[in-house]
């Protein structure tokens, strides 16, 4: 099932909770940017998600990376 996404919408309901979530611009050195294939909508995207408490953004690139087989740049 798709998420809704409201923008400026003044009819969107009341949030129900708060998720820290985070992306990241990932480069080769020929100035390519990773991109990633969403599940929710089929939709281009910059590779991220949502942290758990604990996790940092540069953990969360580590674990992205790392189940993509990709070198983590240290």
């Amino acid at each position: 099932m798709a998420r809704t996404e409201y923008y400026d919408d003044p009819h969107a309901p009341e949030p129900n909770s708060l998720v820290v979530a985070a992306s990241a611009v990932v480069t080769d050195d020929r100035g390519r940017i990773l991109l990633q294939r969403r599940r929710d909508n089929d939709l281009w995207a910059l590779p991220g998600g949502a942290l758990a408490v604990h996790h940092t953004q540069r953990l969360r690139l580590g674990h992205f990376l790392e189940h993509r087989s990709a070198p983590y740049p240290g």
